[in-house]
């Protein structure tokens, strides 16, 4: 018998630990005829399969029929039954759901590394989610478009969120990275929308460090060339150079 991939990842889910969290938040109540465990199955499909709209979800799940007994379900959501969950179910039960999964398999997706094996390393960056503005009037973004940003801070171990911050599309990156605190002597990865002398002074202040792409136009002096024994055996370090900023303004920055 072929069961589908996304029928497999649910064999993977212990549905005795989630019913007991349904037992938790009374997520049951009020259900008609829908219960939580559909609802979450329902919702995760939503995600694998990039829907955009109810109607997708719901044809997608009735497509699916001959794995609706492998998913624990006996029949997919109606369009209305699933608007209807989605407004009035608890969102208690799937973070309690999140939480209990990360505990299960965060140990498998830590790995072991060679690189800096004592150190934490996040890597951090942000992402524009679209939304409609005649629904969504509060998310202005542009003249007719609306949105909010995510700004999120993975841990480089398993590759799993460890903060997230929602706020409206025009929030820049380095706006809400100066409301986010790093452990000390962890290591902070970003690209050059972070590019911040004050935020990254500040972060040398707590004792974090960082890594972050520079932009082209930073004006910098090389002062010394760092030569070590290790630089000889790693061929991805081209070249490892000591430098100071040139422009008198950067330079108060910094200090």
């Amino acid at each position: 018998m072929k069961i589908t991939l996304f029928a497999q990842i649910f064999q993977k889910f212990n549905k005795n630990s989630f019913d007991k969290l349904v037992e938790k938040n009374q997520s049951n109540k009020h259900c008609k005829g829908n219960d939580a465990w559909t609802h979450f199955v329902t919702m995760v499909f939503c995600q694998f399969s990039k829907s955009n709209s109810l109607n997708e979800v719901c044809n997608g799940m009735r497509s699916a029929t001959g794995d609706l007994n492998h998913l624990g379900l006996t029949r997919a959501m109606k369009k209305s039954s699933l608007a209807y969950n989605n407004q009035h179910r608890s969102w208690e039960v799937f973070r309690d759901m999140y939480y209990a999964l990360y505990d299960q398999f965060s140990p498998q997706l830590k790995k072991s590394r060679i690189l800096l094996p004592m150190r934490k390393i996040y890597l951090l960056d942000s992402t524009v989610i679209n939304l409609c503005l005649e629904l969504y009037d509060w998310a202005h973004f542009r003249t007719k478009k609306g949105a909010i940003k995510l700004h999120t801070v993975l841990d480089f171990d398993g590759c799993l969120p460890v903060f997230v911050n929602m706020t409206d599309g025009k929030v820049s990156d380095i706006t809400a990275a100066h409301e986010i605190e790093f452990p000390v002597a962890s290591i902070v990865v970003a690209d050059r929308g972070y590019v911040d002398f004050h935020w990254m002074s500040a972060l040398d202040e707590r004792g974090v460090f960082f890594v972050i792409r520079g932009k082209e136009n930073i004006k910098f002096e090389l002062s010394e060339r760092v030569l070590r024994p290790s630089d000889q055996a790693n061929e991805t370090i081209e070249v490892d150079w000591n430098v100071s900023l040139s422009l008198p303004k950067t330079r108060k920055k910094i200090r």
